[in-house]
Protein backbone atom coordinates (compact mmCIF):
# COMPACT_ATOMS: atom_id res chain seq x y z
CA UNK A 1 0.00 0.00 0.00
CA UNK A 2 1.68 3.48 -0.66
CA UNK A 3 2.11 5.54 2.27
CA UNK A 4 -0.14 8.18 0.63
CA UNK A 5 -3.13 5.90 0.79
CA UNK A 6 -3.12 5.92 4.67
CA UNK A 7 -1.36 9.18 5.65
CA UNK A 8 -2.96 11.01 7.88
CA UNK A 9 -0.68 13.91 8.68
CA UNK A 10 -1.71 17.84 7.54
CA UNK A 11 -0.74 19.27 4.65
CA UNK A 12 1.38 22.01 5.32
CA UNK A 13 0.49 25.38 3.61
CA UNK A 14 2.90 26.45 1.18
CA UNK A 15 4.65 28.85 3.88
CA UNK A 16 5.38 27.14 7.05
CA UNK A 17 6.72 29.29 9.48
CA UNK A 18 10.23 29.24 9.42
CA UNK A 19 12.47 29.57 13.00
CA UNK A 20 13.15 33.35 13.40
CA UNK A 21 10.62 34.52 11.47
CA UNK A 22 7.30 36.52 12.53
CA UNK A 23 5.04 33.34 12.34
CA UNK A 24 7.28 31.21 14.33
CA UNK A 25 5.50 30.67 17.70
CA UNK A 26 7.11 29.21 21.17
CA UNK A 27 4.00 26.81 22.04
CA UNK A 28 3.26 24.79 25.42
CA UNK A 29 1.74 21.69 24.89
CA UNK A 30 -0.03 19.31 27.40
CA UNK A 31 -0.97 15.92 26.76
CA UNK A 32 2.13 15.40 24.28
CA UNK A 33 2.51 11.69 25.48
CA UNK A 34 -1.63 11.37 23.98
CA UNK A 35 -3.29 10.81 21.24
CA UNK A 36 -3.93 14.11 19.83
CA UNK A 37 -0.58 16.03 21.63
CA UNK A 38 1.42 13.39 19.72
CA UNK A 39 0.46 14.29 16.51
CA UNK A 40 0.24 17.77 17.14
CA UNK A 41 3.90 18.47 18.09
CA UNK A 42 5.73 16.61 15.19
CA UNK A 43 3.47 18.93 12.90
CA UNK A 44 4.54 22.20 15.08
CA UNK A 45 8.29 21.40 14.72
CA UNK A 46 7.78 20.49 10.92
CA UNK A 47 6.46 24.67 10.67
CA UNK A 48 9.44 25.78 12.45
CA UNK A 49 7.67 26.47 16.38
CA UNK A 50 9.11 25.93 18.92
CA UNK A 51 7.67 23.31 21.27
CA UNK A 52 7.73 22.93 24.89
CA UNK A 53 5.97 19.43 26.43
CA UNK A 54 4.70 19.54 29.59
CA UNK A 55 5.13 16.28 31.28
CA UNK A 56 4.52 14.56 34.62
CA UNK A 57 6.81 11.96 34.03
CA UNK A 58 9.00 13.30 31.27
CA UNK A 59 10.42 9.76 30.68
CA UNK A 60 7.27 9.04 28.76
CA UNK A 61 7.96 10.76 25.69
CA UNK A 62 11.58 9.60 25.40
CA UNK A 63 10.66 7.25 22.38
CA UNK A 64 8.90 9.98 20.50
CA UNK A 65 11.57 10.30 17.34
CA UNK A 66 10.81 14.08 17.82
CA UNK A 67 11.85 14.18 21.59
CA UNK A 68 15.47 15.42 21.32
CA UNK A 69 13.71 18.85 19.30
CA UNK A 70 11.89 19.83 21.96
CA UNK A 71 12.13 21.43 25.39
CA UNK A 72 10.53 18.95 27.94
CA UNK A 73 8.89 20.18 31.41
CA UNK A 74 8.55 17.88 34.47
CA UNK A 75 4.99 19.61 35.67
CA UNK A 76 1.68 18.47 37.19
CA UNK A 77 -0.96 19.96 35.33
CA UNK A 78 -2.44 20.44 38.72
CA UNK A 79 0.84 22.73 40.42
CA UNK A 80 1.56 25.71 40.04
CA UNK A 81 2.50 25.91 36.01
CA UNK A 82 3.86 30.05 36.09
CA UNK A 83 7.49 28.96 35.83
CA UNK A 84 6.87 25.93 32.86
CA UNK A 85 5.20 29.02 31.07
CA UNK A 86 7.80 31.08 31.21
CA UNK A 87 8.79 32.39 27.19
CA UNK A 88 5.27 30.64 25.95
CA UNK A 89 3.41 32.66 23.54
CA UNK A 90 0.89 29.70 22.91
CA UNK A 91 -0.22 27.31 25.42
CA UNK A 92 -2.10 24.10 24.36
CA UNK A 93 -4.77 22.57 26.40
CA UNK A 94 -4.82 19.24 25.31
CA UNK A 95 -5.52 17.40 29.13
CA UNK A 96 -8.77 15.76 30.29
CA UNK A 97 -9.68 14.04 33.65
CA UNK A 98 -12.84 11.89 32.10
CA UNK A 99 -13.61 8.88 34.08
CA UNK A 100 -11.19 9.88 36.93
CA UNK A 101 -13.24 8.76 39.71
CA UNK A 102 -16.66 10.20 40.72
CA UNK A 103 -15.53 13.65 41.14
CA UNK A 104 -13.41 14.09 37.39
CA UNK A 105 -16.17 17.12 36.43
CA UNK A 106 -14.99 19.05 39.49
CA UNK A 107 -11.22 17.80 38.85
CA UNK A 108 -11.28 19.18 35.28
CA UNK A 109 -12.51 22.82 36.55
CA UNK A 110 -9.87 23.14 38.75
CA UNK A 111 -7.11 21.83 36.58
CA UNK A 112 -8.79 24.52 33.93
CA UNK A 113 -8.57 27.07 36.54
CA UNK A 114 -5.06 26.43 37.47
CA UNK A 115 -3.79 26.55 33.83
CA UNK A 116 -5.72 29.64 32.89
CA UNK A 117 -4.08 31.50 35.92
CA UNK A 118 -0.57 30.13 35.34
CA UNK A 119 -1.47 31.36 31.77
CA UNK A 120 -2.05 34.65 33.32
CA UNK A 121 1.26 35.33 35.50
CA UNK A 122 3.36 33.66 32.95
CA UNK A 123 2.44 36.36 30.13
CA UNK A 124 0.91 34.01 27.67
CA UNK A 125 -0.78 35.49 24.71
CA UNK A 126 -3.30 32.77 23.55
CA UNK A 127 -4.59 29.88 24.84
CA UNK A 128 -6.12 26.98 22.49
CA UNK A 129 -8.39 24.21 23.94
CA UNK A 130 -9.89 20.92 22.11
CA UNK A 131 -13.24 20.35 23.46
CA UNK A 132 -16.13 18.53 22.35
CA UNK A 133 -19.06 20.01 19.90
CA UNK A 134 -22.80 20.36 21.81
CA UNK A 135 -25.64 23.02 21.80
CA UNK A 136 -25.34 24.85 25.47
CA UNK A 137 -29.47 25.32 25.23
CA UNK A 138 -29.98 21.50 25.37
CA UNK A 139 -29.69 18.91 27.78
CA UNK A 140 -26.39 17.93 27.38
CA UNK A 141 -24.37 15.03 29.33
CA UNK A 142 -21.91 15.17 31.93
CA UNK A 143 -19.16 14.61 29.35
CA UNK A 144 -19.98 17.14 27.25
CA UNK A 145 -20.87 19.75 29.73
CA UNK A 146 -17.50 19.69 31.30
CA UNK A 147 -16.02 20.02 27.70
CA UNK A 148 -18.05 23.10 27.80
CA UNK A 149 -16.92 24.32 31.40
CA UNK A 150 -13.84 23.91 30.85
CA UNK A 151 -13.89 26.35 27.84
CA UNK A 152 -16.02 28.73 29.99
CA UNK A 153 -13.34 28.89 32.81
CA UNK A 154 -10.11 28.99 30.07
CA UNK A 155 -11.84 31.88 28.95
CA UNK A 156 -12.89 34.20 32.43
CA UNK A 157 -9.33 35.53 32.51
CA UNK A 158 -7.57 38.29 30.32
CA UNK A 159 -5.45 35.85 28.04
CA UNK A 160 -6.95 35.28 24.56
CA UNK A 161 -8.70 31.83 24.35
CA UNK A 162 -9.76 29.51 21.37
CA UNK A 163 -11.86 26.72 22.27
CA UNK A 164 -12.52 24.61 19.24
CA UNK A 165 -15.44 22.34 19.90
CA UNK A 166 -15.43 18.67 17.45
CA UNK A 167 -17.37 15.87 17.99
CA UNK A 168 -16.17 12.36 16.56
CA UNK A 169 -12.44 12.46 15.65
CA UNK A 170 -11.54 9.68 12.73
CA UNK A 171 -8.31 8.75 13.31
CA UNK A 172 -6.02 5.27 13.73
CA UNK A 173 -6.37 5.01 17.14
CA UNK A 174 -8.13 7.29 18.07
CA UNK A 175 -11.29 5.50 20.96
CA UNK A 176 -13.90 7.32 18.58
CA UNK A 177 -12.17 5.35 15.67
CA UNK A 178 -11.53 2.19 18.05
CA UNK A 179 -14.61 1.90 19.62
CA UNK A 180 -16.56 1.82 16.18
CA UNK A 181 -13.85 -0.66 14.57
CA UNK A 182 -14.53 -3.08 16.92
CA UNK A 183 -17.94 -2.78 17.01
CA UNK A 184 -18.68 -2.69 13.20
CA UNK A 185 -15.92 -5.79 12.26
CA UNK A 186 -16.89 -8.08 15.21
CA UNK A 187 -20.54 -7.51 14.87
CA UNK A 188 -22.66 -8.63 11.74
CA UNK A 189 -25.57 -7.68 13.53
CA UNK A 190 -26.08 -5.04 16.48
CA UNK A 191 -28.86 -4.66 19.26
CA UNK A 192 -28.25 -0.99 19.38
CA UNK A 193 -29.99 1.73 21.63
CA UNK A 194 -31.89 4.73 20.06
CA UNK A 195 -28.97 7.21 19.61
CA UNK A 196 -27.67 5.39 16.51
CA UNK A 197 -30.52 7.56 14.94
CA UNK A 198 -28.07 10.47 16.43
CA UNK A 199 -26.75 12.97 13.88
CA UNK A 200 -22.92 13.86 14.20
CA UNK A 201 -20.61 15.40 12.29
CA UNK A 202 -17.48 13.30 12.14
CA UNK A 203 -14.33 15.46 11.40
CA UNK A 204 -10.66 13.66 10.82
CA UNK A 205 -7.84 13.96 13.13
CA UNK A 206 -5.92 15.62 9.98
CA UNK A 207 -8.18 18.49 9.48
CA UNK A 208 -8.10 18.27 13.46
CA UNK A 209 -4.83 19.16 13.37
CA UNK A 210 -4.84 21.57 10.69
CA UNK A 211 -7.32 23.90 12.85
CA UNK A 212 -5.10 23.65 15.95
CA UNK A 213 -1.94 24.59 13.95
CA UNK A 214 -3.73 27.15 11.94
CA UNK A 215 -5.50 28.37 15.23
CA UNK A 216 -2.03 28.37 17.17
CA UNK A 217 -0.51 30.45 13.67
CA UNK A 218 -3.64 33.09 13.38
CA UNK A 219 -1.44 36.51 13.87
CA UNK A 220 -4.65 38.35 14.11
CA UNK A 221 -6.49 38.78 17.61
CA UNK A 222 -8.51 35.09 17.57
CA UNK A 223 -10.94 34.16 20.41
CA UNK A 224 -14.22 32.87 21.21
CA UNK A 225 -15.35 29.36 19.83
CA UNK A 226 -15.14 28.01 16.78
CA UNK A 227 -17.18 24.39 15.99
CA UNK A 228 -14.93 22.33 13.92
CA UNK A 229 -16.54 19.28 11.85
CA UNK A 230 -16.14 17.45 8.61
CA UNK A 231 -17.77 18.36 5.48
CA UNK A 232 -20.65 15.05 6.10
CA UNK A 233 -23.55 15.44 8.84
CA UNK A 234 -24.22 11.36 9.29
CA UNK A 235 -26.30 9.19 12.35
CA UNK A 236 -24.10 7.02 13.88
CA UNK A 237 -26.03 4.00 12.26
CA UNK A 238 -24.90 5.51 9.14
CA UNK A 239 -20.85 6.07 10.40
CA UNK A 240 -20.65 2.03 10.71
CA UNK A 241 -22.50 1.40 7.44
CA UNK A 242 -19.59 3.55 5.98
CA UNK A 243 -16.90 1.84 7.73
CA UNK A 244 -18.04 -1.39 6.92
CA UNK A 245 -18.62 -0.59 3.43
CA UNK A 246 -14.50 1.05 3.31
CA UNK A 247 -13.24 -1.94 5.00
CA UNK A 248 -14.54 -4.60 2.40
CA UNK A 249 -17.34 -5.95 5.45
CA UNK A 250 -20.96 -7.45 4.20
CA UNK A 251 -23.70 -4.97 5.44
CA UNK A 252 -24.32 -4.84 8.77
CA UNK A 253 -27.76 -5.20 10.76
CA UNK A 254 -28.99 -2.83 13.34
CA UNK A 255 -32.08 -3.42 15.59
CA UNK A 256 -32.69 -0.25 17.60
CA UNK A 257 -34.17 -1.32 20.78
CA UNK A 258 -35.76 1.41 23.67
CA UNK A 259 -34.46 -0.70 26.78
CA UNK A 260 -31.24 -0.63 26.39
CA UNK A 261 -29.19 1.90 28.93
CA UNK A 262 -26.52 4.24 28.52
CA UNK A 263 -24.90 2.04 31.27
CA UNK A 264 -25.71 -1.35 29.62
CA UNK A 265 -24.62 0.22 26.22
CA UNK A 266 -20.95 0.88 28.05
CA UNK A 267 -20.59 -2.12 29.55
CA UNK A 268 -21.27 -4.43 26.42
CA UNK A 269 -18.92 -1.57 24.14
CA UNK A 270 -16.05 -2.08 27.46
CA UNK A 271 -16.42 -6.46 26.56
CA UNK A 272 -16.29 -5.94 23.09
CA UNK A 273 -14.05 -2.73 21.99
CA UNK A 274 -10.35 -1.95 23.78
CA UNK A 275 -12.52 0.83 24.96
CA UNK A 276 -12.91 0.76 29.12
CA UNK A 277 -16.74 0.84 30.27
CA UNK A 278 -15.74 3.71 32.41
CA UNK A 279 -14.45 5.73 29.01
CA UNK A 280 -17.23 4.28 27.35
CA UNK A 281 -19.92 5.15 30.01
CA UNK A 282 -19.32 9.31 29.23
CA UNK A 283 -18.67 8.67 25.68
CA UNK A 284 -22.23 6.51 25.02
CA UNK A 285 -23.48 8.91 27.40
CA UNK A 286 -22.93 11.95 25.07
CA UNK A 287 -24.02 9.95 21.91
CA UNK A 288 -27.61 11.01 23.10
CA UNK A 289 -26.76 14.76 21.85
CA UNK A 290 -26.78 15.99 18.38
CA UNK A 291 -23.07 17.17 17.65
CA UNK A 292 -23.32 19.27 14.50
CA UNK A 293 -21.59 22.57 13.53
CA UNK A 294 -24.11 24.96 14.00
CA UNK A 295 -22.18 28.02 13.93
CA UNK A 296 -19.98 28.18 10.72
CA UNK A 297 -17.41 31.19 12.00
CA UNK A 298 -14.20 28.40 11.70
CA UNK A 299 -15.11 27.83 8.03
CA UNK A 300 -14.93 31.51 7.15
CA UNK A 301 -11.81 32.32 9.08
CA UNK A 302 -9.92 28.73 7.80
CA UNK A 303 -10.88 28.11 4.59
CA UNK A 304 -9.41 24.84 3.33
CA UNK A 305 -11.13 21.75 2.61
CA UNK A 306 -11.96 19.38 4.23
CA UNK A 307 -11.33 15.44 4.21
CA UNK A 308 -14.76 13.98 3.63
CA UNK A 309 -15.64 10.99 5.37
CA UNK A 310 -15.31 8.01 3.35
CA UNK A 311 -11.93 8.97 2.99
CA UNK A 312 -10.91 9.44 6.09
CA UNK A 313 -12.30 6.35 7.23
CA UNK A 314 -10.04 4.67 4.05
CA UNK A 315 -7.04 6.66 5.81
CA UNK A 316 -7.59 5.30 9.12
CA UNK A 317 -8.48 1.57 8.22
CA UNK A 318 -5.06 1.71 6.03
CA UNK A 319 -2.72 3.08 8.80
CA UNK A 320 -4.35 0.46 10.78
CA UNK A 321 -4.25 -2.66 8.47
CA UNK A 322 -0.20 -1.39 8.67
CA UNK A 323 0.34 -1.00 11.84
CA UNK A 324 1.39 2.76 11.20
CA UNK A 325 -0.34 4.35 14.25
CA UNK A 326 1.74 6.71 15.67
CA UNK A 327 -0.70 7.81 18.78
CA UNK A 328 -3.29 5.54 20.03
CA UNK A 329 -6.30 7.12 22.64
CA UNK A 330 -4.84 4.55 25.57
CA UNK A 331 -0.91 6.13 25.15
CA UNK A 332 -1.25 8.10 28.01
CA UNK A 333 -1.84 5.97 31.30
CA UNK A 334 -5.31 6.82 32.98
CA UNK A 335 -7.11 6.09 36.22
CA UNK A 336 -10.27 4.43 34.37
CA UNK A 337 -8.16 1.04 34.34
CA UNK A 338 -7.45 1.51 37.90
CA UNK A 339 -9.49 0.37 40.98
CA UNK A 340 -9.76 3.41 43.52
CA UNK A 341 -7.85 3.42 46.41
CA UNK A 342 -10.17 4.26 49.20
CA UNK A 343 -8.81 1.98 52.01
CA UNK A 344 -7.37 2.96 54.83
CA UNK A 345 -3.59 3.34 55.01
CA UNK A 346 -3.27 0.30 57.53
CA UNK A 347 -5.23 -2.09 55.52
CA UNK A 348 -2.23 -1.55 52.89
CA UNK A 349 1.18 -1.42 53.29
CA UNK A 350 2.29 -5.62 52.74
CA UNK A 351 3.77 -6.85 49.60
CA UNK A 352 3.18 -10.54 48.40
CA UNK A 353 5.59 -11.49 45.85
CA UNK A 354 6.48 -14.37 43.65
CA UNK A 355 10.12 -14.57 43.28
CA UNK A 356 11.97 -16.77 40.58
CA UNK A 357 15.03 -17.35 38.72
CA UNK A 358 16.82 -18.75 36.18
CA UNK A 359 20.30 -18.81 34.36
CA UNK A 360 19.95 -18.05 30.78
CA UNK A 361 22.65 -19.67 28.38
CA UNK A 362 22.79 -16.35 26.54
CA UNK A 363 24.67 -13.02 26.97
CA UNK A 364 22.64 -9.76 28.96
CA UNK A 365 21.98 -8.18 25.38
CA UNK A 366 20.15 -11.51 24.08
CA UNK A 367 18.17 -12.11 27.44
CA UNK A 368 17.19 -8.45 27.39
CA UNK A 369 15.43 -8.23 24.00
CA UNK A 370 13.30 -11.89 24.95
CA UNK A 371 12.25 -9.70 27.64
CA UNK A 372 10.99 -7.24 26.14
CA UNK A 373 9.35 -9.49 23.21
CA UNK A 374 6.49 -10.74 26.13
CA UNK A 375 2.65 -10.43 25.59
CA UNK A 376 0.64 -8.76 22.59
CA UNK A 377 0.54 -11.62 20.00
CA UNK A 378 3.38 -13.70 20.99
CA UNK A 379 1.14 -14.27 24.11
CA UNK A 380 3.03 -15.59 27.71
CA UNK A 381 4.84 -18.82 26.76
CA UNK A 382 2.16 -20.84 28.49
CA UNK A 383 -1.49 -21.23 30.08
CA UNK A 384 -2.14 -19.05 27.19
CA UNK A 385 -6.01 -20.22 28.35
CA UNK A 386 -5.66 -19.47 31.67
CA UNK A 387 -4.17 -15.80 30.64
CA UNK A 388 -7.46 -15.50 28.27
CA UNK A 389 -9.75 -16.09 30.59
CA UNK A 390 -8.36 -13.56 33.04
CA UNK A 391 -7.91 -10.92 30.16
CA UNK A 392 -11.75 -11.87 29.50
CA UNK A 393 -12.88 -11.06 33.13
CA UNK A 394 -11.14 -8.42 33.49
CA UNK A 395 -12.92 -6.92 30.30
CA UNK A 396 -16.30 -8.02 32.03
CA UNK A 397 -14.84 -5.89 35.29
CA UNK A 398 -14.27 -2.75 33.14
CA UNK A 399 -10.77 -3.70 32.95
CA UNK A 400 -8.55 -3.46 29.22
CA UNK A 401 -8.22 -7.21 29.32
CA UNK A 402 -5.27 -8.39 26.50
CA UNK A 403 -7.46 -6.71 23.90
CA UNK A 404 -4.61 -3.74 23.52
CA UNK A 405 -2.11 -6.19 22.98
CA UNK A 406 1.51 -3.72 21.97
CA UNK A 407 2.49 -0.94 20.09
CA UNK A 408 5.73 -3.20 18.70
CA UNK A 409 6.23 -6.63 18.41
CA UNK A 410 9.90 -6.26 19.71
CA UNK A 411 10.50 -2.85 21.48
CA UNK A 412 9.20 -1.22 24.52
CA UNK A 413 9.38 2.16 25.68
CA UNK A 414 7.77 3.99 29.35
CA UNK A 415 4.22 4.36 29.57
CA UNK A 416 3.54 1.45 26.70
CA UNK A 417 0.37 -0.89 27.41
CA UNK A 418 1.42 -4.40 27.26
CA UNK A 419 -1.77 -6.16 26.98
CA UNK A 420 -3.40 -5.42 30.54
CA UNK A 421 0.03 -3.86 32.28
CA UNK A 422 1.69 -0.56 31.13
CA UNK A 423 6.14 0.01 31.10
CA UNK A 424 5.86 1.39 34.53
CA UNK A 425 10.32 1.57 34.47
CA UNK A 426 12.75 0.25 32.20
CA UNK A 427 16.22 0.13 32.04
CA UNK A 428 17.99 -0.67 28.64
CA UNK A 429 19.68 -4.08 29.20
CA UNK A 430 18.96 -4.40 32.58
CA UNK A 431 15.45 -4.05 34.26
CA UNK A 432 12.00 -3.82 32.88
CA UNK A 433 8.41 -2.89 35.45
CA UNK A 434 5.34 -3.67 34.00
CA UNK A 435 2.66 -1.91 36.32
CA UNK A 436 -1.01 -3.34 36.46
CA UNK A 437 -3.68 -1.78 34.76
CA UNK A 438 -6.66 -4.71 35.38
CA UNK A 439 -8.96 -4.86 37.68
CA UNK A 440 -7.58 -6.20 40.94
CA UNK A 441 -8.12 -5.40 45.11
CA UNK A 442 -4.73 -3.63 44.89
CA UNK A 443 -1.72 -2.97 43.23
CA UNK A 444 0.64 -5.37 41.26
CA UNK A 445 3.77 -5.23 39.58
CA UNK A 446 5.98 -7.92 37.16
CA UNK A 447 9.73 -7.12 37.07
CA UNK A 448 12.25 -8.42 35.28
CA UNK A 449 15.90 -8.19 36.67
CA UNK A 450 19.64 -9.64 34.36
CA UNK A 451 22.98 -9.98 35.43
CA UNK A 452 25.38 -11.12 33.72
CA UNK A 453 27.10 -14.37 35.21
CA UNK A 454 29.55 -17.07 33.96
CA UNK A 455 27.77 -19.16 31.24
CA UNK A 456 25.50 -16.20 30.25
CA UNK A 457 22.94 -14.31 32.28
CA UNK A 458 20.95 -14.32 35.55
CA UNK A 459 17.28 -13.46 35.00
CA UNK A 460 14.85 -12.87 38.05
CA UNK A 461 11.40 -12.46 37.67
CA UNK A 462 9.43 -11.26 40.52
CA UNK A 463 5.78 -10.29 41.26
CA UNK A 464 4.44 -7.90 43.57
CA UNK A 465 1.19 -7.46 44.58
CA UNK A 466 0.33 -4.81 47.40
CA UNK A 467 -3.24 -5.75 48.49
CA UNK A 468 -6.20 -3.51 49.87
CA UNK A 469 -7.99 -4.78 52.80
CA UNK A 470 -8.94 -8.58 53.43
CA UNK A 471 -10.19 -9.19 50.21
CA UNK A 472 -7.00 -8.28 48.28
CA UNK A 473 -4.97 -10.91 50.40
CA UNK A 474 -7.42 -13.43 49.77
CA UNK A 475 -7.67 -12.51 46.00
CA UNK A 476 -3.75 -13.28 46.07
CA UNK A 477 -4.08 -16.72 48.01
CA UNK A 478 -6.67 -18.06 45.99
CA UNK A 479 -5.04 -17.17 42.61
CA UNK A 480 -1.71 -17.99 43.96
CA UNK A 481 -2.34 -21.90 42.39
CA UNK A 482 -2.46 -20.44 39.00
CA UNK A 483 0.71 -18.71 39.33
CA UNK A 484 2.26 -21.59 39.89
CA UNK A 485 0.86 -22.55 36.70
CA UNK A 486 1.81 -19.52 34.34
CA UNK A 487 4.76 -17.97 36.15
CA UNK A 488 7.40 -20.83 36.00
CA UNK A 489 6.14 -21.10 32.07
CA UNK A 490 6.71 -17.34 31.53
CA UNK A 491 10.37 -17.22 32.97
CA UNK A 492 11.39 -20.47 30.85
CA UNK A 493 9.81 -19.27 27.76
CA UNK A 494 11.60 -16.14 28.08
CA UNK A 495 14.85 -17.64 28.65
CA UNK A 496 14.43 -20.37 25.70
CA UNK A 497 13.53 -17.58 23.81
CA UNK A 498 16.78 -15.79 24.29
CA UNK A 499 18.84 -18.72 23.57
CA UNK A 500 16.57 -19.70 20.18
CA UNK A 501 17.41 -15.93 19.16
CA UNK A 502 21.23 -15.58 19.98
CA UNK A 503 23.47 -15.11 16.88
Amino acid sequence: MDRDDHDEAINAPAEPATEGSDRARSVLVTGASGYIGGRLVPELLARGHRVRCLARDPRKLEPAPWHDAVDVVRADIAEDLTEAMAGIEVAVFLVHSIGEGSDWVERERTIAENFRRSAERAGVRRIVYLGGLGDDDTELSDHLRSRHDVGRVLAEGPVETVELRAAVVIGSGSASFEMLRYLTEVLPVMVTPKWVRTPCQPISIRDVLRYLVATIEAPAPLSGILEIGGPDVVSYAELMAAYAEQAGLTKRRLIPVPVLTPRLSSLWIGLVTPVPAQLARPLVDSLVNSVVVTDHRAEQVFPFERVPLTEALRKAIGRTAVGDVPTKFDDASSPVWQSAATDPAWTGGTELTDVRRVVVAADPQRTWEAVCRVGGERGWYRGELLWQARGLLDQVAGGPGLRRGRRHPDHLAIGEPVDFWRVEDLEVGRRLVLWAEMRLPGVAWLEWTIEPVDGGSLLVQTARFRPRGLFGRAYWYAVAPFHRLVFPGLLDGIARDAVEHRS
